[in-house]
């Protein structure tokens, strides 16, 4: 009989030291959170914005598309740019050249208040005519009030075509 007592017990104990479903704490609990409902049409809007910042000329506007906590890999230069004053001077330099991008081809996931736009594009710089084809990943997290970049990486095409 006190065998049954003491397994008792324990497995009182046990219980006790084992969150339930959405108690503060529980996995479950830590994980809920309120989705922004959006689509592809949307998320493929904001390469648009990022484009028309582009077209602004000032590096500030450009910048703004991205999270303060963001990552910039971008095609003309070696260094990640991870602060907003290491990514507006990189558009500083990168807008003298008047660049416009164009999509050639994409493919976007979506997920709860994040999204992946990732593919190819073009851009064509007003300065020289020079055009340039490459890759890129925008990825995105909605922060309640807009989506924003977190990480965008663009490298040229590595095949001349």
């Amino acid at each position: 009989m006190a065998r049954y007592q003491i397994a008792a017990a324990l497995a009182l104990l046990l219980a006790g030291c084992a969150t339930s479903p959405g108690t503060p704490g529980s996995t479950q609990a830590s994980r809920t959170e309120n989705c922004k409902a959006t689509s592809e049409q949307e998320i493929s809007a904001l390469f648009d914005r990022w484009n028309r910042s582009l077209q602004t000329g000032d590096p500030r506007k450009v910048v703004a598309n991205y999270a303060e906590r963001s990552i910039l890999l971008a095609t003309v230069s070696n260094k990640p740019r991870v602060t907003p004053a290491e990514k507006e001077d990189y558009f500083t330099h990168f807008l003298q050249s008047g660049p416009s991008g164009k999509i050639d081809f994409r493919t976007i996931e979506i997920g709860c208040n994040t999204a992946v736009d990732a593919g190819l594009y073009t851009f064509t710089f007003a300065r020289t005519g020079a055009t340039v084809k490459a890759r890129y990943t925008y990825t995105y997290r909605w922060g309640g009030t807009q989506w924003l970049i977190t990480s965008h990486h663009s490298s040229a095409m590595p095949e001349k075509t």
